[in-house]
């Protein structure tokens, strides 16, 4: 007897290829009727209604029934090709509903965020525009990102320089610079983290950047073996006075190198930030020292410490202090001097006139202890970590604990924008193990 063709289905549609009634995609195995005829189900069968449907079973059948086809013999039993599961399949290290354990590891979190606060910066997120290039400075170019890592004694290193949403837009380049360098081998070695930041509007203001990190790098790294011991033996004393030293001399380097180009000294000018590392993995002293604005922050238990050493209140407001070009507060016969009338300061009598008083210069020494996060930066990020509490949020729960994020997620974390805040952006943070 010729073996009969499965009805179709009773509303006309054709079945969907691929399931278990297409005998093209199952090999010839014969189609399950959409509209099961009356008559006995298997045990356990349990039909179920589609919306806008016909009842069709929720499973595979079971092996060899394949039901009569409206009258006609059935057709003879065959292996079933079991569909595709309608679940995707369990995950080990998670648990489903009802407390089950699941078979795979389910996928991780969102890597980043593109912006936290209020609501989206005005700016693209990605490079627009690229600075204008001179065929004869090409040596003078900067990237839009630098990026840089490593791992000494206890502490893992991760450093980045970005150009901010404001000069990308503008074809600017990026005004801070970033210069990482180890000086020494073994556990004698000096790990230095550099950056700064040049003057705003500046036309040289990159490379003011760049030249006050090669100074302070050339005087630190000839001066690094007995920079290294001082900081093993926990001469603070010697340590900020010698740092002192150092930074001013390469903040006199830099005034010195704008007076030989015949620029005002104020415009080729630049903040500078460091952070000195000792490679000793028994040393955990970790080491601040610069001028000018930015951040020092730390990390502990998930919350965020403001570590920026404080400078003397007359310092910061521009008071007298004695010793830095200012009259005493009083004439050896007790008069007492006005200090600030309000009145602006007379041309000065003498040519050239001094110098305005330096910025002040900022020393910090601390000891880490394992599973904090030292964080140094330009201004660029320290004002929206110290305006914006979702940014400080977002980053202490990417960055607790003592694995540091690897160089693309730690990249991706620091670009997290806030609206209000475009400049440049540089950044390093150190882990301790």
């Amino acid at each position: 007897m010729a073996r009969g063709r499965a009805a179709a289905p009773a509303d006309g549609t054709q079945p969907r290829p691929g399931s278990a009634g297409s005998a093209g995609e199952t090999g010839g195995v014969p189609k399950a009727p959409a509209v099961l005829p009356p008559g006995p189900r298997p045990p356990g069968f349990e039909p179920v209604q589609a919306a806008g449907g016909p009842v069709v079973p929720p499973g595979p059948e079971p092996s060899g029934y394949a039901g009569p086809a409206h009258g006609k013999s059935p057709a003879p039993a065959r292996p079933a090709v079991p569909p595709r599961p309608a679940v995707a399949p369990a995950v080990p290290d998670g648990t489903g509903p009802g407390g089950a354990h699941l078979g795979r590891p389910a996928p991780p979190p969102p890597a980043g965020v593109d912006y936290v606060g209020s609501g989206p910066p005005t700016y693209d997120p990605e490079p627009t525009a690229l600075p204008a290039a001179d065929p004869e400075g090409l040596d003078g170019l900067v990237a839009d990102t630098v990026l840089d890592g490593a791992r000494y004694g206890a502490c893992t290193l991760r450093a980045a320089s970005v150009r901010g949403d404001s000069a990308r837009f503008r074809g600017e380049p990026r005004r801070d610079a970033l210069l990482t360098a180890r000086f020494g081998s073994g556990e004698q070695a000096l790990v230095l983290v550099a950056m700064a930041t040049g003057t705003r509007a500046a036309p040289g203001a990159h490379r003011a950047a760049a030249e006050a990190c090669r100074w302070i790098g050339r005087a630190v790294g000839l001066s690094h073996a007995r920079l290294a011991e001082d900081i093993r033996a926990g001469r603070r004393g010697n340590l900020k006075s010698g740092l002192h030293r150092l930074t001013d001399r390469s903040i006199g380097r830099l005034r010195a190198s704008a007076t030989e180009q015949g620029i005002d000294p104020e415009e080729y000018a630049a903040t500078l930030r460091c952070l000195l590392l000792p490679a000793h993995p028994d040393c955990r002293t970790r080491v601040f020292f610069g001028v000018g604005a930015g951040g020092l922050f730390r990390l502990r238990g998930g919350e965020w410490q403001d570590m920026e050493p404080q400078v003397s209140a007359a310092l910061g407001t521009g008071e007298p202090v004695l010793g830095l070009g200012s009259p005493p507060a009083g004439t050896p016969e007790g008069d007492r001097l006005t200090m600030d009338l309000g009145i602006p300061t007379p041309p000065s009598p003498f040519e050239p006139a001094p110098p305005p008083p330096r910025a002040p210069f900022r020393f910090r020494a601390s000891v880490a202890r394992p599973g904090d996060a030292l964080l140094m930066c330009t201004a660029g990020l320290a004002d929206p970590l110290r305006g914006e509490p979702a940014l400080c949020a977002y980053l202490a729960r990417r960055w607790s604990g003592r694995t540091a994020p690897g160089l693309a997620a730690f990249l991706a974390d620091t670009q997290v924008r806030v609206k209000g805040y475009a400049d440049d952006r540089t950044v390093a943070a150190v882990w301790e193990a």
